[in-house]
């Protein structure tokens, strides 16, 4: 199995695997800025035997101050909800959205984060599971409980990289790390910010919207056309990358579309929502 097969997997590919009847594990995270609650959309339609994961409720910890609007949820309460959703340890996994791969990408991320090899974001989400000739079904889907059992408590010092926010800032700052803010554009410039506390971005961060990343059908971009990308934006193969959006959500798409092309990237999971909420922070506005 290739890099990138390791990452994604193409509806096709998903179509026939639940045709043939072979064990997978499918998860839905529908979830947008506009629509944190995917349920109801999900009950009306889902993969066939897909089971709803909230992003809001169990793949966020609000209880948790000072870590940004997302904060990572602990190892264990992800290892319960990972055992109702019918994780197992030798099932593989498959997640899937139907916005811009944002919450596939949250959820891929907090799984192999947590030790869990076999997770891969369906290519392209729901539009693509249909455009392939996927069927729907209705209504919830109540699984065997799983096994599945998560490495760390804090999701922090997990199996991927993270920074904090002095680490995030501080790198930007020296050049020691390429820090990519997936943020849209006029966000990054600080021409607009509907959620944070403060318009603008990390200082020394360079812009990369994590939509960029995505073709018109909602595919990841080829692994040369990422590789343009980041050498649009001064990005080696050498040099070291960080990523960080508003809340910790769509960076992920970002550190997801670099592992499918062999690239590693840390995230700075409290971005720029635990950033900008302490005024004692330096904020950049206008471009790069």
């Amino acid at each position: 199995m290739g890099l990138r097969s390791r990452v994604l997997i193409s509806a096709a590919e998903l179509v026939a695997l639940l045709r043939a009847d072979d064990p997978v594990t499918v998860l839905d995270v529908r979830w947008s800025l506009d629509a944190p609650d995917g349920h109801d959309a999900y009950l009306q339609g889902h993969v066939p035997g897909a089971v709803y994961v909230s992003l809001e409720d169990e793949l966020s910890d609000r209880a948790v101050a000072g870590r940004g609007r997302h904060p990572l949820p602990t190892g264990r309460n992800l290892e319960s909800a990972a055992r109702r959703w019918g994780v197992r340890r030798d099932k593989p996994v498959v997640v899937y959205d139907d916005w811009n791969r944002a919450a596939s990408g949250r959820l891929w991320w907090l799984l192999t984060a947590s030790g869990l090899t076999n997770v891969r974001i369906l290519d392209g989400g729901l539009p693509a599971w249909t455009a392939a000739g996927g069927e729907l079904e209705s209504g919830e889907v109540t699984p065997a409980r799983g096994n599945f059992t998560v490495l760390p408590e804090d999701l922090h010092d997990g199996i991927r990289p993270t920074l904090t926010a002095d680490e995030a800032g501080d790198g930007a700052r020296s050049g020691a790390l390429t820090l990519l803010d997936a943020r849209a554009a006029a966000r990054f410039r600080a021409e607009e910010e509907p959620v944070d506390a403060a318009a603008g971005h990390i200082p020394g961060a360079k812009n990369l919207p994590f939509t960029a990343l995505l073709a018109a059908d909602g595919t990841f971009l080829s692994d040369e056309a990422i590789a343009g990308l980041l050498a649009d934006r001064g990005i080696g193969a050498d040099d070291t990358v960080g990523a960080y959006c508003g809340s910790g959500i769509s960076a992920t798409v970002i550190v997801a579309a670099l592992a499918a092309a062999g690239r590693k990237a840390s995230l700075f999971p409290g971005s720029w929502s635990e950033w900008s909420s302490d005024s004692a922070r330096p904020v950049a506005r206008g471009a790069d």
